[in-house]
């Protein structure tokens, strides 16, 4: 609170030459005055001190307000919701048949043994992670037979899950990008975090065409084109499996269409890897794009969480994985992401890496891993062929084979934003303002519901 008026300076020093000289508050080595001679309390005030130095009376009153984030605003409404039919198809987290956050019985099992592991403790992780989880993430990513592990020209550091790892990869590639105005293309649509955190490093931010809007499936002739006239050299934001937030995955034919483009302009492939082994329920299909672009020679960056596929959503575990061209520049490529990493959270958590790298190093808990996503997938495919199949049954207006054709988490739907709105209001659905809905939501005892409220927004309202 600002110190009472006072009309007279401090011994010694010159009033300012203004009007009105209120003084807005005491100061141990000057009086600081008002120029506008108005109320005090007016944040837009100009005040001057005795040495005539100026400055506004709110130091942020310039700060603009930073747009809404969807995900979160749609999360707060649906939290404050509280009519018993209500459906959270907006939030990215897996959900049993009840509706309920399911830990997965491997992780339980890794938190019993660090529990009565007498050498465990809470002492921080070295800069770069753990090691026991970066040597067993870069295997499970790029495969137990890669030659760029075994030409040990690949470098891991752990990260805040796979947004860290997205803002530690912009950061570096905004440092030491060739060429030096090289842009970062990405998806249209992607994940609605890339955007903020590309332009957020300093990047210029392009798109390039993805979702056929007319039959919600992938407009390879689309995107090849905006990749083949993009300028040489740009960097290129690609979901390794289950693309968020469509569902819409290229085919292994498609990927190599997609890598024969991006050799051809030498464009720089980073790889945002969410869903491996939660998309298809096999680790190895999912990473089928990073390993072939790996195989092509490519240098890439990898974005890596274990959000999803291991249910550690709190616990932010995830890696960043850096392929180069030889092992000569690995040490000065891990030094400047160690560099970053420092600066920012100084090192990551220990806990989650924990956990994860116990399931990826115990092969029995790695083997009941696989069955538990392949549980989880099945699960989310299940109720995609359901939705389908009532929405079809109910003859509902248009092609819904969309929605099962699409795979991983999200569906992107086709409903318009005023029908999204309408599901909301008259329905209380809840999913985000494109359509977009977290498959994971839907179970037993909502499917019917849930179609029975889009096929009536479908009929009525466009």
């Amino acid at each position: 609170m600002p110190l009472p008026v006072r009309r007279r300076p401090s011994p010694g020093l010159e009033p300012p030459p203004a009007a009105g000289r209120h003084m807005w508050a005491r100061r141990r080595t000057a009086d600081i005055y008002c120029l506008s001679g108005a109320c005090e309390n007016d944040p837009a005030h100009v005040l001057v001190g005795a040495g005539g130095y100026k400055w506004t009376a709110a130091y942020f009153s310039d700060v603009p307000q930073a747009p809404p984030d969807g995900i979160l605003k749609l999360s707060v409404l649906s939290r404050a919701d509280s009519d018993p039919a209500k459906v959270d198809l907006g939030v990215g987290a897996y959900r049993d048949d009840h509706g309920k956050p399911w830990v997965l019985p491997v992780v339980r099992e890794a938190e019993a043994r660090l529990a009565a592991d007498p050498a465990f403790n809470h002492e921080y992780l070295g800069v770069g992670g753990l090691p026991a989880l970066t040597d067993a993430a870069q295997l499970l990513i790029l495969g137990s037979d890669s030659p760029a592990i075994a030409q040990r020209r690949v470098y891991t550091i752990q990260t805040i899950s796979g947004t860290g790892a997205n803002m530690v990869a912009a950061v570096f590639l905004n440092q030491f990008k060739r060429p030096a105005d090289a842009a970062v293309y990405i998806s249209k649509p992607t994940w609605g975090n890339h955007r903020s955190i590309f332009e957020t490093a300093g990047h210029v931010v392009r798109e390039y065409r993805y979702c056929n809007y007319d039959t919600l499936g992938l407009d390879i002739e689309g995107m090849l084109a905006d990749l083949r006239n993009a300028p040489n050299g740009q960097i290129v934001v690609l979901h390794a499996c289950a693309h968020n937030p469509t569902g819409i995955d290229p085919t292994e034919s498609q990927w190599q269409q997609i890598a024969d483009v991006m050799a051809e302009r030498g464009h720089f492939p980073f790889f945002d890897c969410a869903y491996q082994g939660f998309a298809t329920g096999d680790v190895d299909r999912d990473a089928y794009a990073i390993r072939l672009f790996v195989e092509r020679g490519f240098e890439l960056l990898v974005a890596e969480s274990f959000a999803k596929n291991m249910g550690l959503y709190g616990e932010r575990t995830g890696c960043l994985h850096a392929v180069c061209k030889s092992a000569d520049v690995v040490p000065q490529v891990s030094s400047q992401l160690n560099r970053l990493s420092r600066a920012t959270i100084s090192t990551a958590s220990a806990y989650g890496a924990k956990i994860a790298a116990t399931v990826l190093q115990d092969p029995a808990l790695y083997q009941q891993w696989l069955v538990s996503m392949l549980e989880m997938s099945r699960r989310i495919k299940t109720m995609r062929d359901a939705l389908r199949d009532r929405l079809v049954a109910l003859g509902t207006p248009g092609s819904w084979d969309h929605v099962s054709n699409q795979i991983g988490m999200f569906s992107f739907t086709g409903l318009s934003r005023t029908q999204v709105a309408a599901l909301r209001d008259q329905y209380h659905l809840y999913m985000t303002d494109d359509g977009r809905i977290s498959v994971a939501g839907l179970n037993s005892h909502n499917i019917d519901y849930v179609a029975k409220s889009i096929d009536d927004v479908v009929r009525n309202i466009k």
